[in-house]
């Protein structure tokens, strides 16, 4: 998935078995998406590289949510 701009604010990440796990944010960039706070106010990170598709008006990522939650980042990628 390299078309980013299909990528909007709000829109839903759902897991490799359909299963929400996150909200788009916004784009970090051009190759990380910044999602928004969780319940503890933290925001997170994935790369670009995780997105499988954006049909249906969400996020789709190649993996289960509990690893995409135990793999994404709460730092920013350094430009």
């Amino acid at each position: 998935m390299n078309n980013s701009d299909q990528i909007k604010p709000d829109m839903p990440v759902v897991c490799s078995l359909d299963g929400q796990f996150a909200t788009v944010d916004h784009m970090d960039g051009t190759n990380t998406i910044k999602l928004t706070k969780d319940k503890t106010g933290q925001h997170h990170y994935i790369p670009l590289s995780w997105v499988t598709s954006t049909e249906g008006g969400k996020v789709k990522v190649d993996r289960p949510g509990a690893e995409a939650m135990q793999q994404w980042s709460t730092t920013p990628p350094i430009m």
